[in-house]
């Protein structure tokens, strides 16, 4: 590979039933190098959607495609586009922020900001809606979009890291947040003010939006405690047990048909949350490659997109004889900057007991990606759910009838 690089070649193309060759090629190139290895089959996906993503990366990064041969026997046929420059008109109203202490946030989910005079805690403030970011609709709990645990996870991270707190020492879950089929959901984030242990308390409050700048209709979703990073994932090379893959001594697992089973249990993914490509098991511990590429630029917008930390916890549905589990409580939690745009991921759940374990995530190289001390879960009948679908009071909407 380096040789042919030395030549000029940027792009290689493997042909064969995996992406293990394609993984290579970065190893093999010196750092910064435009070499990149683009697999045409992946082991446990649709092969013609392989070949066509391929195909089109390929085009894109400016290798000729023999587009009369591959549209052959489908009826393409090519369409006349302007010769100018296509309009552009641009409607995003222009931020006038700053007014009455409320700044910006830089974050996906969060618009807003508010240090609180007298504790130096902050309130982040932001809406939920499918409408706005669509890899929402891919996660459904018996039947309604429910927003992610792992979403939470994400929302209390960002909030404590705006006051030194990125690291969740304890979030509890208490109630689903369910998202509607139109319009949004209006939420805060509140981080309290620190303690003498450096201890932060935070919330997670949501409500349907639109409901005026009264107290109504506020529901607690979530709640815990934030503290200091500790700074552990950035002094480490790689984390031990993920450096090498597989993982050396584990039995591999059968992962197809894996979503289907789960969504006849009541737990509905949709590509972008269906991330599980490979698992193995070693006694108690069960690893798990993960991706999607159905979450494009999404995946830059986060440190580590919810989506793939939810499709990390999909692990504990490849244990024997537990049913479906769901994340209940979340302790000693670290993103670490290296998942940021990640679209392939490296996992192991390590169980500790019947109902909690550990999660290690590390990047294609073994580097960390975000850590889980302690993860508790409910079963799927535990009362996890039982406020989906019933019209929780926080999503009501306001609309006139006729009388």
């Amino acid at each position: 590979v380096g040789v042919v690089e030395a030549a000029g070649v940027v792009s290689f193309v493997e042909v064969g039933p995996g992406a293990v060759l394609s993984g290579m090629v970065a190893d093999s190139v010196g750092e910064g190098s435009p070499a990149v290895g683009v697999p045409l089959l992946r082991k446990g996906r649709d092969e013609v959607l392989s070949l066509v993503e391929g195909v089109g990366r390929l085009h894109e990064r400016g290798v000729t495609v023999d587009w009369e041969a591959f549209f052959a026997g489908r009826g393409g046929r090519r369409v006349e586009l302007p010769t100018y420059a296509f309009q552009r008109e641009r409607f995003w109203r222009d931020s006038v922020g700053g007014a009455g202490g409320v700044g910006g946030v830089g974050h996906p989910l969060l618009g807003s900001v508010v240090v609180l005079a007298g504790s130096g805690g902050v309130v982040l403030s932001g809406r939920l809606s499918c409408a706005t970011d669509p890899w929402l609709e891919d996660h459904a709990v018996a039947g309604s979009v429910v927003f992610p645990g792992a979403g939470l996870v994400e929302l209390v991270v960002a909030a404590g890291g705006r006051v030194g707190c990125g690291r969740v020492e304890e979030l509890a879950l208490v109630a689903p947040l369910v998202l509607p089929e139109s319009g949004g959901v209006d939420v805060q984030v509140i981080v309290g003010a620190v303690d003498g242990g450096g201890r932060r308390e935070v919330s997670v409050f949501g409500r349907g939006e639109g409901l005026g700048e009264d107290e109504a209709g506020w529901v607690r979703y979530a709640s815990g405690v934030v503290v200091e990073e500790s700074g552990e994932g950035s002094g480490v090379g790689v984390v031990s047990g993920l450096s090498e893959w597989p993982p050396v001594g584990a039995e591999p697992v059968v992962v197809e048909g894996m979503y289907e089973d789960l969504a006849a249990e009541g737990l509905s993914y949709g590509p972008a949350f269906q991330g599980v490509r490979a698992a193995w098991r070693r006694g108690e511990e069960t690893f798990a490659e993960i991706g999607t590429e159905a979450l494009g630029r999404d995946l830059n917008r986060f440190t580590l997109h919810p989506a793939l930390l939810d499709a990390a916890l999909h692990t504990l549905a490849l244990q024997d004889g537990v049913g479906i589990r769901l994340p209940f409580t979340w302790s000693g939690v670290e993103l670490y900057e290296g998942g940021t745009g990640a679209d392939t991921l490296r996992v192991r759940l390590r169980a500790t007991s019947a109902d909690v374990a550990s999660v290690d995530i590390a990047d294609d190289m073994g580097r960390p990606v975000a850590s889980v001390e302690s993860l508790v879960v409910r079963s799927l009948g535990e009362g996890l759910v039982s406020g989906v679908g019933s019209g929780v009071d926080g999503l009501f909407g306001v609309e006139w009838v006729r009388a």
